[in-house]
C-alpha cells in the first residue's frame, strides 16, 4: 500500500466521521440514539475492514518482497554459471506425473531454443495416469496449459494457477462439475495440483514473474504422465492402459507435443479439434 492509498483510507475516515456529526445535530432534538448507534457500528465496521485490508496488503507487499529479494540474486547467478541471460525472456515448465518431476525450460531473446535450467522434484500430487475429468476425482490434469494466477497468498505458501479446464478439457470432461483450481504450489499436500515444497515454488514463481515482467505474457505448462524417453517410466505407462483404449488414444495424441520438443527444443503451436484433441500446427 502505498502513500496515496493511505491517504485515501484516511480521507475516507474522515468523511463517515463528518456525515456522523452532521446526522446527530440533525437529530439531537429527537434523541434517536438506535440511529447513531447504527451509524457508529457502520463506521467502526467499515474501519475494521479496511485496517485487515491494510494489514493483510502490507503484510503481502512485506512477503513477496523478502522472497524476492532473496531469491532473485540466487536466480542470477544459477544463471551466470550456466551460461543463460538474465531475467529469461521465456520460461516453459513441464511435469512428468509418474517421474515426478517439474522442469524449467528458458530461453532468451537472441535464440529461439530452449535451454533446461533446472529440474524440481514433485514432492507431492494425487490420482493416477490419465487426465483430469470431472471434479473431485482427485486427478492431476495431462495435457497443454498455462499459468492464469499469481497467488502470493496460498494456503500453501505461494502458487501458480493452471488454466484447467483447457479447451480441450471441457469438450471431454465432465460437462456441469469438470473441477478446477488446479495449481502449482509450495508445501507436500495434493488433491489434484502439484505440490514442490516451499523453496522451489519461491524460485519458480520469481522465475515466472521475471518472464512475466519481460513481457511473456503466455507460460506454457505442459503435464505428461510419464517421461516418455524413459524406458522404465514407459513401461509402467503402458502396462498401466494396456486394456484402456481411450488413454492409450490419448496418450498417442499428447506424445505428439513431446516429441516434437524433444526433437528441436522448439515448441508447437497446439490447436484443439471438434473432438477434444489436440492438435499440431
Amino acid at each position: 500500500m502505498n502513500f496515496n492509498d493511505i491517504y485515501n483510507l484516511f480521507f475516507l475516515f474522515y468523511k463517515i466521521i463528518q456525515m456522523e456529526l452532521r446526522f446527530i445535530s440533525v437529530m439531537k432534538n429527537k434523541i434517536n440514539k438506535y440511529c447513531i448507534l447504527i451509524l457508529l457500528c457502520m463506521s467502526v465496521s467499515v474501519m475494521g475492514f479496511a485496517q485487515n485490508a491494510f494489514f493483510g496488503t502490507t503484510k503481502t507487499e512485506f512477503k513477496l518482497a523478502a522472497i524476492f529479494s532473496r531469491i532473485e540474486d540466487s536466480l542470477a547467478k544459477q544463471f551466470e554459471r550456466q551460461n543463460l541471460a538474465w531475467p529469461p525472456s521465456s520460461i516453459y515448465i513441464r511435469s512428468f506425473k509418474f517421474d515426478r518431476q517439474l522442469e524449467v525450460w528458458v530461453k532468451d531473446d537472441s535464440t529461439n531454443k530452449f535451454k533446461l535450467f533446472k529440474s524440481y522434484k514433485v514432492c507431492m500430487q494425487s490420482g493416477t495416469m490419465g487426465p483430469k475429468r470431472m471434479e473431485g476425482d482427485y486427478q492431476v490434469p495431462e495435457g497443454f496449459y498455462h499459468i492464469n494466477e499469481f497467488n502470493p497468498n496460498s494456503n500453501y505458501h505461494l502458487s501458480l494457477g493452471i488454466n484447467y479446464p483447457n479447451a480441450s478439457d471441457r469438450i471431454l470432461s465432465d460437462a456441469n462439475k469438470p473441477g478446477g483450481s488446479i495449481y502449482i504450489h509450495g508445501n507436500c499436500v495434493s488433491t489434484g495440483c502439484i505440490a514442490i515444497s516451499d523453496a522451489p515454488i519461491e524460485e519458480l514463481y520469481v522465475l515466472a514473474s521475471a518472464s512475466k515482467n519481460k513481457g511473456q505474457e503466455f507460460i506454457p505448462v505442459h503435464i505428461f504422465p510419464v517421461r516418455y524417453s524413459n524406458k522404465t517410466s514407459l513401461e509402467y505407462l503402458k502396462n498401466t492402459i494396456k486394456d484402456n483404449v481411450y488413454l492409450q488414444q490419448f496418450n498417442k495424441n499428447i506424445r505428439e507435443v513431446f516429441d516434437y520438443f524433444e526433437a528441436d527444443k522448439e515448441l508447437p503451436v497446439i490447436l484443439v479439434n471438434r473432438k477434444g484433441e489436440y492438435v499440431i500446427n
